[in-house]
């Protein structure tokens, strides 16, 4: 088991930067793979980013690609997503998600953090 937890949300204008941090807590973090889901009002949660245990292996929505950029910390037991050049359509409740290897499902959940971008 994991636990997630989620900060670093908040309102910024559009263009602005936030970086959202997941600390983990539990088992050994290097055991998971990592991602960042998002859920904007009405919408269906959608993937964002992943990145691998070990090997810096990451993947990317096409929405994002070239402005956010996840990353890990496996000393601090914490995965980073660097989000820039934010967009209103960026807006949504962020999830960071972890899964025991890539390709597999992601059983474990924060509860999430609120990025409000404004125009």
């Amino acid at each position: 088991q994991v636990q997630l937890v989620e900060s670093g949300g908040g309102l910024v204008q559009a263009g602005g930067s936030l970086r959202l941090a997941c600390a983990a807590s539990g088992r050994p973090f290097s055991s998971y793979a990592m991602g960042w889901f998002r859920q904007a009002p009405g919408k269906e949660r959608e993937f964002v980013a992943a990145i691998s245990r070990n090997d810096g292996n990451t993947d990317y929505a096409d929405s994002v690609k070239g402005r956010f950029t996840i990353s890990r910390d496996n000393a601090k037991n914490t995965v980073y997503l660097q989000m820039n050049s934010l967009k209103p359509e960026d807006t949504a409740v962020y999830y960071c998600a972890a899964r025991t290897d890539w390709g597999t499902r992601y059983p474990y959940w924060g509860q999430g953090t609120q990025v409000t971008v404004s125009s």
